[in-house]
């Protein structure tokens, strides 16, 4: 499991770092909640544990804004604002639990795979975006009546970009997630997937060019929610 910790205050984070590492997790960290903002949007994380008070963007927009694009990543906030208002407001916000701070690493640790677990089982395993139907199960997926099973590759950065509808992935962001490379300038395989999803999914259409994947020039891709009508 892959865990975002969004902690400004350094011997926190420390201590939370090697508890979850310890614990087998995997654990990014970041200071801010601008970059934190960033980070959650592309949807590379199992679950987010999030301080309140952040510089840049504090934890309660933060939350506002994510949930504002219905992304469902698991969220547990670990604050010193312990306040009855405050622990409401987060979890009115989305949050998925609320652990106040001074708190013991064990119990973090038993709150996130008992969230993880929880969230697996009711995980979707068919959803839909922007027109897209995708299955889980099978990795078929449907636009306007037409079905394709995909490969591995395609039906992961498909998943990917439907994930957070809107937000703009670079090609880096992409080859990095679908295939695990580093970032190679010349490399095309990131436009030849998305060609051959849009080939098995809009091959008979006339207004094929409405796909909701959509190229940014010199940029990456998104899933484009406006071009369903």
């Amino acid at each position: 499991m892959r865990i975002l910790l969004i902690e400004d205050e350094p011997k926190i984070a420390s201590f939370v770092c090697h508890g979850l590492r310890v614990a087998g997790m995997v654990v990014d960290h970041l200071d801010n909640g601008v970059d934190g903002l960033n980070s959650v949007l592309q949807a590379q994380h199992d679950l987010v544990v999030l301080d309140i008070m952040l510089p840049g963007m504090d934890g309660f927009e933060l939350l506002r804004k994510v949930r504002s694009l219905s992304i469902a990543t698991p969220v547990i906030v670990l604050s010193a604002k312990t306040d009855l208002p405050d622990r409401l407001q987060g979890f009115e916000l989305g949050a998925d639990d609320y652990l106040p701070k001074p708190f013991f690493i064990e119990e973090l640790i038993a709150r996130i795979r008992s969230l993880l677990v929880r969230n697996a089982t009711h995980n979707e395993d068919i959803f839909s975006v922007a027109g897209i139907t995708l299955n889980r199960l099978t990795r078929k997926a449907d636009w306007q009546g037409q079905t394709a099973v995909l490969s591995q590759r395609e039906f992961m950065l498909l998943d990917y970009l439907m994930r957070s509808p809107g937000y703009i992935f670079s090609r880096k962001q992409i080859l990095q997630h679908v295939w695990n490379f580093n970032f190679d300038p010349q490399t095309n395989v990131v436009d030849v997937c998305v060609q051959r999803i849009k080939r098995k999914l809009a091959s008979d259409k006339d207004n094929k060019s409405i796909f909701p994947i959509e190229s940014i020039r010199s940029v990456g891709y998104r899933i484009n929610q406006e071009s369903v009508s």
